[in-house]
């Protein structure tokens, strides 16, 4: 948290770089890059102020008034913002998950490792290996990544998942020993040593859904002595988890406060930096959540926790993509061996609607489901054979169908594409505005994408997060709606990111750090991705550098690869 004294020393920097002339300007040297006249916003969350900036071997070396300085390049940035390249603190560019050679950096394909959607938003440094996964090992990760370059900087996490499956095989749907813990412990410490900037957990999910709090303290204690960073997808974002049926499970579910509640302890116990990643406040019937949540967090925050939050700034998660409302235990075939094979998920629900009691349970999980996912309203159906009703939300469909929702819900699948779960593609839009407000305008809330790589020519749906993330922030959030001004959503995405990741030389225009600058124009910044057409590159965005190199130049991608591994090791990294 910036105090008081920091504030007033960055002040007084500033009003000194904006009025005189550096040193370095009063004898000529010849810079690499200049870029002149625009209204800095040096990503400290100050007001703007004009300045020229100058670059020489990938970094940043003056600030002021530098006109007429001999450089190999000039960019005339009259009228635009210049600020820190963006950083990506929840990237998807690669995981453990990923095969190589796919939708991942490390690839030969210089459509992904030029991170084509990522570069024209303005970010310049990604943070991947979330959710608990990551390669094993680290080093291995690392090589591949430094011998075939990027179009932005990478910083690697250890996956509490891999960990966790590294430590006990196959067998993790149980609580860890003590012995397994150590054996753990010693994996981090591993990673950590092989250059991780910190550890991600994916709670939610197999295998990290079944550790404890005692685990994840006790794995978080290792992050200290590297000032590494334990960033958490949490227990729950809602009511209950992902995982959670009513038919099926208990109640007692871990609920958002419970999670938030877990990420503060970890923070508590191990004097670690704790992020609650993506937060939201899930489902219809939890809006509102996120005022006690703040609160939460903030009362920690004053007694001394190290506990932040990242959030990407849309309505609608990535699981809402492919909304399926019927449970799937009525739409799986028990007696198939690979997915895929036996019955399909239509011929599965006749068989279940056909038994009353199972019947029952299906229309209630279904009622769980809508609300989970926003209310009927607010659940759309993105594709489907019968092209009609396309565009339409659960609510239309039911009433062009003259029926309710519940029943609505079973029709899609019987009428639909028997084969595909749910009938067909649907999304819901299961969080507030109000919430994802109230969440970005906190000062202690990064913005994030959560989202992977992405290239025009793809086919098949993403989030709009993959295209437009930091650009929707700035235009959508501060410039338009005014939830934050532009300097606090830009401080956001560039020093306070820097800040829980440990980057003591990225995130800030001021000399001596790196050279990842964007110069872009406040007036056309736009998101143009739509949840129907998501593959469009943002506009107003106009140069991008990573390390002083143009990855977008005059709004165009240059495809080069300037982007460093940054890790634990690096210095000033």
């Amino acid at each position: 948290m910036w105090h008081s004294s920091t504030r007033v020393t960055v002040v007084a920097v500033v009003m000194t770089c904006a009025v005189a002339v550096p040193s370095s300007a009063q004898t000529p040297t010849e810079y690499d890059l200049l870029i002149t006249g625009g209204r800095v916003i040096d990503g400290t969350g100050n007001p703007w102020f004009r300045a020229d900036v100058a670059v020489r071997d990938g970094r940043i070396v003056a600030v002021g008034r530098l006109e007429g300085a001999p450089s190999r390049r000039e960019v005339d940035a009259t009228g635009k913002i210049v600020a820190p390249g963006f950083i990506d603190a929840h990237s998807h560019a690669d995981d453990g998950s990923a095969r190589i050679g796919g939708a991942t950096i490390r690839t030969d394909s210089l459509h992904r490792k030029a991170m084509p959607n990522i570069v024209a938003q303005g970010v310049t440094t990604v943070v991947v290996n979330h959710d608990g996964r990551s390669p094993w090992p680290i080093a291995e990760q690392r090589g591949i990544l430094e011998r075939q370059g990027t179009g932005a900087n990478v910083a690697m996490m250890v996956g509490h998942g891999e960990v966790r499956r590294q430590a006990m095989g196959r067998d993790t749907r149980r609580v860890a020993t003590e012995e397994e813990i150590e054996r753990m412990r010693a994996l981090v410490r591993q990673a950590l040593e092989e250059g991780a900037v910190g550890m991600s957990a994916g709670l939610e999910y197999d295998p990290g859904r079944w550790s404890t709090l005692d685990e994840v303290a006790a794995l978080a204690e290792e992050l200290t002595p590297f000032d590494a960073v334990y960033i958490s997808h949490q227990r729950s974002e809602g009511a209950d988890p992902m995982w959670f049926w009513p038919s099926q499970d208990p109640a007692g579910a871990p609920t958002l406060i419970d999670a938030i509640l877990e990420t503060i302890e970890i923070g508590r116990r191990s004097g670690a930096r704790v992020v609650a990643s993506h937060i939201k406040a899930k489902g219809a019937h939890y809006w509102g959540s996120s005022t006690t949540a703040i609160q939460l967090i903030e009362r920690a925050r004053a007694e001394g926790v190290r506990v932040w939050a990242d959030q990407y700034p849309y309505p609608t998660s990535g699981s809402d993509g492919n909304t399926v409302l019927i449970p799937r235990w009525a739409l799986v075939d028990p007696e198939a061996e690979r997915p895929g094979d036996g019955r399909s998920p239509a011929t599965m629900l006749r068989e279940h609607l056909a038994d009353p009691e199972a019947a029952d349970r299906i229309r209630g999980d279904i009622v769980h489901e809508i609300r989970r996912r926003g209310g009927p309203s607010r659940v759309v159906v993105f594709e489907y054979p019968d092209s009609a009703i396309v565009g339409l939300s659960l609510t239309d469909v039911a009433h062009r169908w003259q029926t309710n929702e519940i029943e609505a819900a079973l029709e899609l699948q019987l009428r639909g594409d028997p084969e595909r779960p749910g009938g067909g593609r649907l999304r819901g839009f299961s969080m507030s505005d109000d919430d994802v407000e109230r969440y970005g305008a906190r000062p202690w809330v990064a913005t994030a994408s959560d989202g992977g790589l992405a290239h025009p020519d793809d086919r098949g749906s993403v989030h709009p997060r993959f295209y437009g993330t930091f650009p929707r922030k700035i235009a959508w959030y501060a410039r338009d709606r005014g939830v934050l001004s532009v300097e606090a959503a830009v401080r956001s995405m560039t020093s306070l990111p820097a800040l829980l990741m440990g980057f003591r030389d990225r995130g800030h225009i001021r000399e001596g750090s790196r050279a990842d600058l964007v110069v872009f124009d406040l007036a056309e910044l736009e998101d143009r991705t739509t949840f129907f057409e998501p593959h469009a590159y943002p506009s107003g965005i106009e140069h991008v550098f990573v390390n002083g190199q143009a990855v977008v130049d005059a709004g165009e991608l240059t495809w080069a690869l300037p982007g460093e591994v940054i890790t634990s090791s690096t210095p000033g990294g």
